[in-house]
């Protein structure tokens, strides 16, 4: 016997929509409920009912063969859906999905025909309903005109009779979109066949018409040409309220996810007060005042508002506007601050233990419980001492994570804290995580044993000394002693084998802070430390020959590599002989004709900075570089290398200030132009402040003083304009008479 079947059109994630469905189930008393989903899924619906399950949620769906292919079906405490089920087992009705199998998305050409672009009215058909309603979101409207409404009739029957409106105005469905409600209609029919009593068919309003609409079952299966099978795995995966506002899964999303739960804790026409009330907690943890008068007036607004536009009960909308203008003084910045952790929420949801889930996922649950950090979906600072135990497993956690694509939490001010033997790390919990998770299986089962195996494909792959330097980093830092042993290894028979001064010199970075800052770890820091001085060794030699013959963009590589390098031998605390030899290279640079300019200045200057010459060497050597007997181009090159980013030295040192001075004042104006660019990077670093005192040093105090300086006739007038023109303090011309 066919049984009688109800269709429900919902809205995805709709609280009135779930509220007004439970009730609807309760009085039909449904034999089998079908819900809009995977059919391949259908085994895991029920445990949507777990009392552990902790919304939201989502079903994962991947290839077993290929676990980058993903889709997920995410599920909220007011998801229509999501009631549905957990009705069906409390009430021992029959439960499945019937949209098509999950599978099927990720096989090549699911579907013959492929669909167009759908339009704003295929992809939100209620955001249309209610922009022609004079409607600012589909949600207010959804809930004024039918989950709320005060005499609401028959409420599902009127959405049908709204779709079938709107879908006579849209064109006919096509491609996947015919396919998905041509699967449903079949398994509809199926059910209706097999059950003894009423089926209820909960989907997305959109779908109602179709899956009204009389089609044979012969016109239904010639749209389904099933694809190649494919094999998956289905799971669930806690998921964030901040991700329910992205459209996904159902293909919809709701903007504000906090406003709804919010309305999904609270009965019909009694959420303004409430959420006025956590308006004002939100404003006063930040140290605003709000008193209860002014959320007396705010209540009184959002009334009256509601009540001149018509609407049954205060919405978001009057409610945000009586806010700004009662508890944030009219200040929509103030709204700003609080608005996303109360429109998105930051709840994340749980997983009971035993549900099947991915063994990298089981395994994460646990180290989370073991360390004590709970995933959030909002930003929160987390500061780590490395000294004491449970900081250092969070820390090593946390690292491991990173090695696998996880960035649950990104480090910040990554050198002063490791120093210090502390780490600010920022959390932030994404759903997306779970999915990176399934894809390093095959690395392993684990956490310590995927990251060692996702290392030793890093390690492989290295094409250079400095991925390899990188890579065995990661891995001391995380702990993983058998990748770190392998990368060592594999670096000292890489350093054996090359000559690429480049190569070698950008190595070194990451190797110094593992050997600066080992010690805040159970690390081997002192193997580090001598393949560090060894590859030390090796760039020295190889550093002269490499600087020769550069044109500007290698020599501007090579530069930074020597600048890193240089930053990373006084990190290791390199001395003795190696440091001896390494300031030696930087040494031959400054007496090579044949070595880039840029590369020479650039030598010259962290050899003065490490007081490894004088300062009158120093200024001896920029009157040598800058002599007119020296093309303009080598002159330029080696003061771009020698000042760039470190024009500060110019205000303590008049040495060097008068050799800058004497070059700047030979240059002709076309070539002052030509460099103007090199000299204002030079200068960059600079504040204002900082150029006025380089004024004042050249000119005395009355450039600090006066707004523009004002020369007298007979003063050199090259220098000083050219000097106003680089640090962009504006200077007056010469006077024309003594008297000015």
């Amino acid at each position: 016997m066919t049984a009688l079947i109800h269709i429900f059109g919902i809205r995805h994630h709709g609280p009135g929509s779930a509220r007004r469905l439970l009730h609807a189930l309760q009085e039909l008393r449904p034999d089998t409920v079908l819900i809009e989903g995977p059919a391949d899924a259908s085994a895991l619906l029920p445990l949507l009912a777990d009392p552990d399950m902790v919304p939201p949620v989502a079903l994962l769906v991947y290839a077993a063969d290929d676990p980058q292919r993903a889709s997920f079906w995410p599920f909220a405490e007011f998801s229509p859906e999501y009631q549905a089920a957990c009705w069906a087992v409390r009430n021992g009705a029959s439960l499945r999905f019937i949209d098509l199998p999950a599978s099927w998305r990720f096989a090549e050409n699911p579907v013959e025909a492929t669909a167009p672009e759908p339009s704003k009215l295929e992809r939100d058909p209620v955001g249309v309903l209610a922009e022609a309603a004079g409607y600012a979101d589909g949600e207010s409207f959804w809930r004024d005109v039918i989950e709320e409404n005060p005499a609401p009739g028959p409420v599902f029957a009127a959405v049908a009779d709204a779709m079938s409106a709107l879908r006579d105005a849209a064109p006919p469905a096509t491609g996947w979109e015919a396919a998905r409600e041509a699967h449903m209609r079949l398994e509809i029919a199926k059910a209706a066949k097999s059950s003894a009593g009423p089926v209820a068919v909960v989907c997305g309003a959109w779908h109602v018409p179709a899956l009204q609409a009389k089609v044979s079952g012969t016109e239904d299966r010639a749209l389904l040409k099933a694809p190649a099978k494919i094999k998956t795995i289905a799971t669930w995966a806690p998921w964030t309220m901040p991700r329910l506002a992205f459209a996904g899964g159902y293909g919809a999303g709701v903007a504000a996810p906090g406003w709804c739960a919010h309305l999904w804790a609270h009965a019909p026409g009694e959420a303004a007060t409430p959420w006025l009330v956590r308006i004002a907690a939100a404003l006063r943890a930040q140290g605003h005042l709000v008193s209860t008068a002014a959320l007396i007036e705010a209540q009184r607004l959002a009334t009256t508002l509601a009540a001149l536009r018509g609407r049954p009960a205060p919405g978001f909308e009057e409610l945000r506007e009586a806010a700004i203008a009662c508890l944030c003084f009219g200040e929509p910045l103030l709204w700003s601050g609080i608005a996303q952790n109360l429109l998105l929420g930051d709840a994340v949801g749980a997983i009971p233990a035993g549900v099947p889930a991915a063994p990298l996922l089981e395994d994460l649950q646990r180290e989370q419980k073991r360390v004590r950090l709970k995933p959030e979906a909002l930003d929160r600072e987390l500061a780590i001492d490395l000294r004491s135990d449970s900081g250092l497993e969070r820390s090593t956690l946390l690292h491991r994570l990173a090695i696998l694509g996880v960035s649950w939490g990104k480090l910040a001010e990554t050198g002063r804290s490791r120093g210090t033997f502390r780490e600010r790390w920022v959390l932030r919990w994404e759903p997306e995580f779970a999915v990176k998770l399934v894809e390093n299986l095959v690395h392993g089962a684990t956490i310590v044993q995927a990251a060692t195996g996702r290392l030793a494909v890093l390690l492989d792959d290295a094409q250079n000394l400095q991925g390899l330097a990188g890579a065995v980093a990661a891995a001391l830092t995380a702990q993983l002693p058998q990748a770190a042993a392998r990368g060592i290894a594999l670096i000292s028979q890489r350093a054996a084998q090359t000559s690429d001064a480049g190569e070698l010199l950008a190595s070194l970075p990451p190797l110094a802070q593992v050997v600066r800052y080992g010690e805040a770890r159970p690390t081997d820091a002192a193997q580090l430390g001598a393949l560090f001085t060894r590859i030390l060794a090796q760039a020295a030699i190889a550093l002269p020959y490499a600087a020769r013959a550069l044109d500007d963009a290698a020599a501007g590589s090579m530069c930074a590599a020597i600048i890193n390098a240089n930053a990373a031998v006084s990190l290791a605390q390199i001395t003795g002989e190696d440091l001896v030899a390494w300031r030696s290279a930087l040494r031959s640079l400054l007496d090579d004709s044949q070595a880039a300019p840029l590369l020479a200045g650039a030598a010259g200057r962290l050899l003065y900075e490490a007081e490894a010459i004088t300062p009158a060497d120093a200024a001896d050597l920029l009157s040598r570089m800058f002599s007119p007997g020296r093309p303009l181009s080598s002159a330029s090159g080696f003061f771009q290398g020698f000042f760039e980013g470190n024009g500060e030295r110019l205000i303590y040192d008049e040495g060097l200030r008068n050799a800058v001075d004497a070059w700047l004042q030979s240059l002709g104006p076309n070539d002052f132009t030509e460099n103007l660019p090199l000299f204002r990077r030079a200068f960059a670093g600079l504040d204002r402040m900082q150029r006025r005192r380089l004024l004042d040093a050249l000119f005395g105090r009355a450039a600090g003083v006066l707004p523009g300086l004002v020369l007298p006739p007979d003063a050199a007038t090259i220098w000083p304009l050219h000097l106003a023109r680089v640090t962009g303090i504006l200077m007056a011309p010469p006077a024309k008479d003594a008297e000015a």
